[in-house]
């Protein structure tokens, strides 16, 4: 749905940042911006586009990254992203995931880009944890940043660095019980590409201003998700209730109860302006 488009993504050796890369470079120039170097060169050796390392909280890189690159697209995606973590080190949440976000929105402005898509999460939604405050503040400044600028929301992502399946995989192979936080927790899934596809689609239907969420279908219980795939290996394997972590809940929602009464349905998108 993009062609001929000179796009930037920052965060590129993420998991959504990659997936972008992989999805968009066939038919674009893309360039990625990342401080992850070995994930950066990874990328770079596979696909052959351009990279840079650096940080976004750095405004000489990011000048010299739209000045080189001169980008009509940008992908926001580089962000601390980990609830349990960010809940020790907030100003780490707070100066990557807020000013970092104000310093590319910063400079896009600068350089009057097409558009601006800001990679959001759910976990926005009542935010109680650090990074989720985080990432709603970055919702609002990009969404209030005029025409082009959307932000775009969905749940966990199968197989994302750091994901349910990545740690209960890594438990299985270790001989360890699957560890399940809360017996009643609940949560929204989808594949990577099916993100990345959802992405791309919403960033041509949003025109400036709207947060756009994916219709995700029901949340799935963590128990039940944990059960399944033991019987689907055919093993035994024990399971270790483990509670809550730090700022996280039992349910998580895609849209508040006062973004629900406006949200306009769109196909598969909620779009709440």
């Amino acid at each position: 749905m993009i062609k001929n488009k000179r796009i930037l993504i920052t965060g590129m050796a993420g998991t959504i940042g990659s997936e972008l890369a992989r999805q968009l470079y066939r038919k674009n120039k893309v360039y990625g911006l990342d401080i992850n170097e070995m994930g950066l060169h990874a990328l770079k050796t596979e696909l052959g586009i351009p990279v840079r390392v650096g940080d976004i909280k750095n405004k000489e890189t990011l000048r010299n990254v739209f000045e080189d690159f001169k980008p009509q697209y940008v992908f926001h995606a580089a962000a601390y992203k980990s609830v349990d973590m960010m809940e020790y080190v907030p100003e780490e949440a707070i100066s990557t995931n807020v000013q970092g976000t104000q310093n590319v929105l910063e400079a896009a402005k600068i350089h009057e880009i097409e558009k601006f898509v800001y990679i959001s999460t759910d976990k926005v939604v009542n935010a109680k944890s650090i990074m989720g405050k985080t990432k709603s503040l970055g919702e609002t400044m990009t969404i209030n940043s005029g025409k082009g600028y959307v932000a775009v929301r969905f749940g966990n992502v199968l197989g994302s660095r750091g994901s349910l399946l990545e740690i209960w995989e890594r438990q299985i192979n270790q001989g360890k019980p699957i560890t399940i936080t809360d017996p009643k927790m609940e949560r929204y899934f989808m594949t990577i590409a099916e993100a990345v596809n959802l992405v791309i689609e919403a960033s041509q239907l949003g025109e400036g201003g709207e947060i756009i969420c994916f219709e995700m279908g029901k949340p799935v219980n963590i128990l039940k998700l944990a059960e399944a795939i033991i019987k689907k290996l055919g093993r035994s394997i024990p399971m270790e209730i483990i509670g809550k972590r730090n700022g996280e809940v039992l349910e998580e929602k895609l849209l508040t109860d006062e973004e629900q009464k406006t949200a306009i349905h769109r196909g598969k998108f909620l779009i709440i302006q």
